[in-house]
């Protein structure tokens, strides 16, 4: 692969270390320059946002002489995203809004190059433009690829033991937000019902041998709360969120002089 942060973010997880990563969803590249060298890993955020693949190319790069993992949520399962994504050398890959195993499986055999799946050869960065040897290349890409599948809906939740059973999928990340509005309370991500959904979601992947994330806003409380369902790496906030954050604390601070 082109970099191998992502195998320091699995050891660190093996270790049994708390993982933070910031969310992206500005275009603006310098914002992942400037976090890098505060962050583990980088969730590059193509569901919710008008960036475009180019913009994501750049977060990868800067990303990568960071020295912080990369990983991008794509808007939907569709072959041709997954392809664009991790053929522009993203590190990691997340599946939004699954509602069936089966849908994971054909995620993950998209992700995998025969035998492990059915991705297609066409890689640029990820091959060092053609540098590195083929079969090399091919080892490290099934190897070192983290595969990820977000649990969002009480279907998924429904079908999670098939889920678990895929090889070649990696981890489950949680999403709270949605999956407490598919249990019918929408934003009570913390409603005892909910909590103990992600509490049980987050110990069959464990049971499994699958790490365990979450994405979140930068709430401490909540994260506090979540490592204590058992979640392993956490996107806990973002860019546009820390600048206003920051802004705002020190705006606050300095009004206080008198």
């Amino acid at each position: 692969m082109i970099s191998t942060h992502i195998n320091r973010m699995r050891e660190k997880l093996r270790a049994g270390e708390i993982v933070l990563g910031a969310g992206i969803s500005l275009c603006d590249l310098t914002v992942t320059e400037a976090l890098a060298p505060s962050v583990d890993f980088f969730w590059i955020d193509l569901e919710h946002n008008a960036m475009t693949t180019e913009s994501m190319l750049g977060h990868l790069i800067a990303a990568r002489a960071g020295g912080a993992a990369s990983i991008v949520r794509i808007p939907s399962g569709d072959v041709g995203w997954i392809k664009r994504v991790i053929d522009s050398g993203a590190e990691g890959i997340i599946l939004p809004r699954a509602y069936s195993a089966q849908e994971v499986a054909a995620f993950v055999s998209a992700c995998r190059y025969p035998p492990m799946g059915t991705r297609g050869f066409g890689p640029r960065r990820p091959m060092q433009y053609g540098r590195l040897p083929q079969q090399d290349y091919l080892k490290q890409a099934n190897r070192d690829l983290f595969v990820v599948a977000q649990v969002e809906t009480v279907e998924l939740m429904d079908d999670l033991d098939e889920v678990l059973k895929l090889e070649g999928l990696d981890s489950l990340v949680l999403g709270p937000q949605d999956l407490s509005g598919s249990m019918g309370r929408l934003g009570e991500t913390t409603h005892p019902d909910v909590v103990a959904a992600m509490r049980t979601i987050a110990a069959k992947a464990k049971a499994a041998g699958k790490f365990i994330g979450a994405g979140l806003g930068a709430n401490t409380e909540f994260a506090h709360l979540l490592l204590d369902c058992g979640v392993q790496w956490l996107q806990a906030g973002g860019d546009f969120e820390f600048m206003i954050r920051g802004c705002e604390r020190t705006f606050n601070e300095i009004r206080k002089y008198k």
